[in-house]
């Protein structure tokens, strides 16, 4: 039996229209921002610049750093008061996004039912996010952040999805062996290329499947519900 499940956030504990979601979400934060005077293609090229600092961290910094520097590199000015008026948004604006997700009917029985067994729960979702605004998707959800071990976000992580490192140092957190562990995600390259890289165990959900020709996942697969039944049998 599995010591540890990685569960994915963004179409797995909880379902949405991820394109759609993410130009809603990318929408609203530019707005946000655009009180503070940027222009605001320069200001889009950042944002984008700061997350594939994310994607490409090397684990020397923070995420949330590395986005940061990259965003005031493009910029060309002082981030502070754009990266207080993110933050603020995420108490606020963000919460709009709700009207893009629903809820996975299965989520809560999959989490209780591992808890149940003794086995340890992660919210193993992209870091690219603080900590506000996973815990935000998590309450959609209809979760309370202590009911996860861990919960990966931009100011604690310092590598992304589908660096094979990010879930080693997940792993290594818990105090666990890869081998011991079971990721489950919707995404057959960032969740399931990177985790059994690492040497996890990996359950591509197809509820809100994400999967295209550059990364097929010839692992195992099926339902939200389908993984529910692989939980009650462990």
């Amino acid at each position: 039996m599995y010591k540890a499940i990685l569960f994915d956030m963004d179409g797995t504990l909880l379902h949405m229209d991820q394109d759609k979601m993410l130009s809603f979400y990318t929408k609203q934060l530019m707005s946000a921002l655009a009180p503070l005077g940027a222009d605001p293609e320069l200001m889009m090229r950042a944002f984008y610049s700061g997350v594939k600092a994310m994607i490409i961290n090397d684990g020397s910094r923070t995420n949330a750093e590395a986005y940061w520097d990259a965003f005031g590199r493009v910029l060309g000015e002082d981030v502070a008061p754009f990266k207080q008026a993110a933050d603020a948004f995420y108490y606020d604006g963000y919460e709009k996004v709700r009207d893009y997700v629903w809820v996975n009917q299965f989520a809560r029985q999959a989490i209780d039912e591992a808890k149940q067994k003794g086995i340890r729960v992660v919210l193993a979702t992209s870091p690219v996010f603080p900590r506000v605004a996973q815990v935000k998707r998590l309450g959609w959800a209809g979760f309370s952040e202590n009911e996860f071990e861990i919960i990966t976000d931009y100011e604690s992580e310092s590598f992304c999805k589908p660096n094979p490192q990010y879930f080693l140092s997940v792993c290594e957190r818990l105090g666990v062996k890869p081998e011991e562990c079971l990721m489950v995600g919707n995404d057959s390259s960032d969740d399931m290329r990177g985790a059994s890289a690492a040497g996890l165990d990996c359950f591509l959900v197809t509820d809100c499947l994400i999967e295209t020709d550059k990364y097929i996942w010839d692992g195992e697969r099926g339902t939200f519900e389908e993984l529910l039944e692989k939980i009650k049998r462990l």
